[in-house]
């Protein structure tokens, strides 16, 4: 399924195989993860990130498992690993082959002579279990191979430092039960054939070289749980259980049906595309290997949120190895990673779980890993739930679930327009929102120096108001569906667009960042304004369209993504790097993000209806998936050349736009054609340009009333 795999020329240069990672992921929240060479290199590093209270309460159960071959008279290490010391064991991994995924599972192939050895890991869907299989591909004779098991019991962000505690190994049928300390959740271990003998013995001094980068703490330890010992025949398999649950290596889905867990796995990834190609036909035949990539993909994030009122719940995780689930990041890719791939039921799913959430009208901003109520921090989170139901609307003509639905989004535009949390308000004076009070970060650039926002954006910022317009325009279009009255939302969303007039900065050519803020407008260019043309309807007119991309693509567009702010302001960071104060400072001062790209290729074919060159504004992507996280796309990239990737290894909203994108350009019609009168005057040809099916539509002047009714009673 996959066309990403790493040979002996990249895997042998010194330290690459740390910096390219590989993710798992179980659908509750919980993960493996690591570096192709072995090296432990991130605190998030491990085999087993149990995700104890779904879909978080992420713990390290099991770091690593040691590796070493009896090969032809002598003993050969095949996995790295980096100490505080600075010494490299055994070196680097000469005997690595290949790396490879196989769908969505790593595959390493080492080779000796003509032995071949291959090891492949996965997840049990829907549960704490990961499969650590060693398969002796090829071989003139048996091998023996010794593993040992490094164990741990912490938070997922925490780290452990001189073994703080004594952990009881005891021997149980075909496998370790280990017992950290008292009232922790035990890790056991399974390996059937082998010989498994209980240890104890503390490693000390593993160097987390990605650690130390980021300016943290960067030395851990790791208890030494047991030796596993096996003789392999060629063509035979030796595989590794570490769960959570104790009967996983006696029956069931345990020691009974090992070779069947492979084969789920593999079913659970072709049923992935089997979706996708039953959702899009033609168009997923011809999609490049990337984009079916990134199908597989986008699965790794949805995971359950049960309770008891929905114990049927979804989420979405925003990114790995260290995000939770945010609701601003659930709503930008859902729509991609659900609708996109072909499985609307998940979309559907994740819509009722956050429409249970809704508080005084805002969607939670994030849940805590505590599992003490969400924080509700974000004026724009409850604006991408209607973007989120217009695409599901639109892919599924599910009218039954929008009447579920719509009394959320009237009781969320009723509290936006009376006034919510954080001065949230629509200003009656001209319709637009503001929002935002000294001390807090309301909008997506959210990061905090020393408890201060770097960008607190207080004010009428033009990205909270082009959502806010469309979510205007949605719900005049949802009450048609439903045949409830909509004259209220249409004439709001018409004063909206009039006075959206007011973000364009003359000066510039482009829009003000904000207005009506503590210090008048902000005319820094950041990609916020990309929003008015990339939504699903612009309050824009056709020429400054164009302005505002012209002005994008030249300040703020990289090859992997927009940045957060042009180059020329005096506020740039160009390199995302150093500790977390540094970094946060850079964060959405010049970074760049990757899920903007995505809007800029959609903002480009709306504009210019080129299909071809919007699709190729999407290439680079392609390039990213082999680069740092294999497989998936990461959080940000520097904003100064060559733009090396940062932050998360997979990321939900630049996956999520990445597949909408695509999908919505290579899949759009062509433009229809010019009308053959040609119009009275320059300014009318500017405004009568023909633009895609996809393209937007400005309300016209006449639906305007010089004084809209309030949409309090509408929205209840």
């Amino acid at each position: 399924m996959s066309g990403l795999r790493f040979g002996r020329d990249r895997l042998s240069r010194p330290g690459d195989g740390d910096r390219l990672e590989w993710l798992v992921t179980n659908g509750i929240g919980g993960y493996a993860c690591g570096t192709v060479s072995g090296a432990l290199a991130r605190r998030y590093h491990g085999l087993l990130v149990a995700a104890l209270n779904p879909p978080l309460g992420r713990t390290l159960l099991l770091a690593k498992l040691t590796e070493r071959l009896w090969h032809d008279g002598r003993w050969v290490e095949l996995d790295v690993n980096r100490w505080a010391s600075g010494a490299v064991t055994p070196g680097e991994p000469v005997h690595l082959e290949s790396f490879r995924l196989e769908g969505t599972i790593p595959v390493w192939t080492w080779a000796l002579g003509d032995m071949r050895l291959e090891k492949r890991v996965w997840m049990e869907h829907g549960e704490n279990t990961t499969y650590v299989q060693y398969r002796l591909a090829s071989a003139p004779a048996p091998v023996r191979l010794v593993l040992k098991a490094l164990a741990n019991h912490r938070d997922a962000h925490a780290l452990t430092a001189r073994g703080a505690w004594d952990a009881r190994v005891e021997e149980t049928v075909g496998g370790l039960q280990i017992m950290p300390f008292a009232g922790a959740t035990p890790l056991w271990l399974f390996a059937p054939g082998a010989e498994v003998r209980a240890a104890h013995d503390w490693y000390r001094g593993f160097a987390l070289a990605l650690e130390a980068e980021r300016g943290l703490e960067a030395v851990e330890d790791h208890l030494c749980v047991a030796e596993i010992g096996a003789r392999i025949e060629p063509g035979d398999a030796l595989t590794v259980l570490a769960t959570t649950r104790h009967d996983a290596g006696l029956s069931g889905r345990g020691t009974l049906s090992l070779a069947g867990a492979l084969s789920r796995r593999r079913a659970h990834d072709r049923g992935l595309h089997a979706s996708w190609a039953k959702a899009h036909g033609p168009l997923a035949r011809v999609a490049p290997d990337w984009v079916g990539q990134l199908v597989l993909a986008a699965d790794g994030f949805i995971a359950e949120r049960r309770s008891d009122a929905d114990p049927a719940g979804r989420t979405v995780i925003a990114g790995y190895p260290w995000f939770g689930d945010w609701g601003r990041d659930t709503m930008i890719s859902l729509p991609g990673l659900a609708l996109a791939t072909g499985r609307p039921e998940v979309a559907r799913a994740v819509l009722t779980t956050y429409a249970r959430y809704v508080d005084s009208g805002m969607l939670p901003n994030r849940f805590l890993e505590s599992g003490d109520a969400p924080e509700y921090g974000s004026v724009d989170a409850a604006l991408w739930m209607f973007e989120a139901v217009r695409a599901h609307v639109e892919a599924t003509h599910d009218d039954g679930f929008l009447a579920e639905l719509y009394p959320t989004l009237e009781d969320i535009g009723a509290w936006y327009e009376r006034g919510t949390r954080y001065g949230i308000r629509v200003d009656p004076r001209d319709g637009l929102l503001d929002a935002g009070e000294p001390g807090v970060a309301l909008t997506w650039m959210d990061a905090r120096v020393d408890g201060a926002p770097v960008t607190p954006r207080q004010g009428k910022a033009v990205d909270v108001n082009a959502l806010w317009y469309n979510a205007l325009r949605a719900m005049g279009g949802f009450a048609r569906r439903l045949k409830r009255p909509h004259e209220a939302y249409d004439q709001m969303a018409a004063r909206v667009a009039r006075s959206f007039e007011r973000f364009w900065n003359e000066e510039a050519g482009c829009l003000y960042d904000v207005i009506d803020g503590p210090d008048g407008p902000d005319a820094a260019v950041r990609p916020n304004q990309i929003f008015a043309i990339s939504l699903a309807e612009s309050p824009l007119p056709a020429a400054r369209r164009r302005a505002v991309l012209e002005a994008c693509g030249r300040w703020l567009l990289t090859s992997h993504g927009l940045r957060s702010l042009s180059p020329s302001d005096s506020r740039y960071r160009g390199t995302y790097a150093g500790d977390p104060r540094a970094r946060d400072a850079a964060y959405h001062q010049g970074t760049a993000w990757i899920w903007l790209l995505p809007h800029y290729a959609l903002a480009h074919y709306r504009v210019h209806g080129e299909r071809e060159a919007a699709l190729a504004l999407l290439e680079p992507l392609a390039d990213l998936m082999a680069v740092r996280g294999v497989g998936d796309l990461p959080e940000i990239a520097d904003g100064d050349p060559p733009h090396a990737t940062r932050g998360c290894i997979a990321q939900a909203w630049s996956v999520g736009e990445a597949l909408r994108a695509w999908h919505e350009i290579a899949g759009a019609k062509r433009p229809a054609k010019r009308n053959a009168r040609a119009p009275k005057s320059a300014a009318q040809a500017e405004e009568t340009h023909v633009v895609p099916e996809i393209a937007h539509s400005v309300p016209e002047q006449s639906d305007v009333e010089a004084a809209p009714p309030t949409l309090i009673d509408r929205w209840g």
